[in-house]
């Protein structure tokens, strides 16, 4: 699939994240529940899935061929950001077949040094077809990530991130600045939590909506 025929493929539709961690009710140590979630989630019209550890993204891709946005949520000394922090984790989802790799694109303070654009510039310059998601928290983070080569932009931080807004619900206004000003899609994702909620994000722009808690962790 090209990334055209992908992009096209997600318009105005539902991406279902299917995410368990250790210590979590649907965390196996010996098998991942995860393929069998994202199967449901297929049979329910999804187009896209978007998990955590090349273990889920290997296991949902062979479950059920759908293409799946990868990150590996890792925490290191001196980094702030976990979502794909290195390229050792881009590495590793690239070997596994992400069609789209989900990095930290956010200001907070990488253990490297590195600006979030550098990192940007240094994937897409060892992999140049790749298709990259930017997590970003605020409006600022999504242009600058665009600038930088992203493909795609998530709202997937806003709220986590000590400067962005600390909001019960969705950051409507992020998502609606952003699809306005940004060139690439733009993903609304975090907090969604009622089919109001999807459709008001699309309303405002978003090109299509992520979905996990509401959906996918019943301790939600």
């Amino acid at each position: 699939m090209t990334k055209d025929e992908l992009l096209q493929k997600i318009r105005g539709q539902v991406i279902i994240s299917c995410q368990a961690l250790p210590g979590e009710p649907l965390y196996d140590e010996q098998r991942s529940l995860m393929p069998y979630m994202a199967a449901a989630a297929k049979q329910a019209g999804t187009p896209l899935i978007r998990t955590n550890s090349v273990r889920d993204v290997v296991g949902i891709r062979k479950a059920t061929g759908l293409p799946v946005i990868g990150l590996i949520k890792m925490h290191y000394d001196g980094y702030e950001n976990y979502i794909t922090p290195t390229m050792k984790e881009v590495d590793q989802l690239v070997e596994a077949g992400a069609e789209i790799i989900a990095v930290d694109a956010t200001f907070q303070k990488r253990g490297d040094g590195r600006t979030p654009g550098e990192y940007l510039r240094e994937i897409r310059t060892r992999y140049p077809e790749q298709m990259l998601l930017a997590d970003i928290s605020t409006y600022e983070e999504g242009l600058n990530a665009e600038a930088n080569g992203a493909d795609l932009i998530s709202t997937t931080l806003s709220g986590y991130t000590s400067y962005s807004p600390k909001l019960e619900g969705p950051d409507f206004e992020l998502v609606g600045r952003l699809a306005k000003a940004a060139q690439i899609p733009v993903l609304a994702e975090g907090r969604i939590h009622t089919p109001e909620d999807a459709v008001r994000m699309l309303q405002l722009g978003a090109y299509a909506v992520i979905i996990g808690g509401a959906i996918t962790r019943p301790l939600e």
